[in-house]
């Protein structure tokens, strides 16, 4: 019985190549049941993890720019995480959470990460909070809450200021997914 070669890889969207969008909009296609291929091109200021297996794409997390304002503090740079996703045929084998490990070290320089989950339990044992707060967003200087349902989880970098879980957390808006 052989080993599997994993190997991680960290790519900033414009140094891709054609086969490696190609394949994280495969993968992310067929775990979200959605063309990813659509959200691949809103934000080309995006980093990549890049989790292979045996040379195939099997694991997939990236980050963009985006600020989050706690209460009426200042706004926070901070990395928010998209596109987390694990091949159906790969999970429970460690290579996800290889993944945000390896984004969590990345983003290091951030002052906050933060992300929506589907599955907000895997993210706690990996070290993310869930905000307890209410969620706002901001557009044109107006605030507007977000649904009930809506979640979002925080990860504390080594700039991460004191935070009260329980203050709003603004974002600004997007066209796409507000959270």
């Amino acid at each position: 019985m052989s080993s599997v070669v994993f190997q991680l890889f960290t790519v900033p969207s414009p140094m891709m190549t054609p086969v490696q969008s190609d394949a994280v909009s495969a993968l992310c296609s067929q775990v979200f049941q959605l063309d990813y291929s659509y959200y691949m091109d809103l934000c080309p200021d995006r980093v990549h993890v890049l989790g292979y297996a045996d040379g195939r794409l099997v694991a997939h997390a990236l980050w963009l720019d985006r600020p989050l304002r706690v209460g009426d503090g200042p706004w926070l740079r901070s990395a928010y995480v998209e596109g987390v996703a694990t091949h159906a045929d790969y999970r429970q084998r460690g290579y996800g959470s290889a993944v945000i490990r390896r984004l969590q070290a990345a983003i290091s320089g951030y002052d906050l990460g933060a992300l929506s989950p589907a599955v907000p339990e895997w993210y706690v044992k990996l070290g993310w909070e869930r905000w307890q707060g209410p969620l706002w967003i901001e557009q044109d200087g107006a605030l507007e809450a977000t649904p009930d349902d809506e979640m979002v989880l925080i990860y504390r970098t080594p700039r991460t200021p004191q935070l009260d879980l329980a203050a709003s957390l603004t974002a600004p808006w997007r066209p796409f997914e507000l959270w």
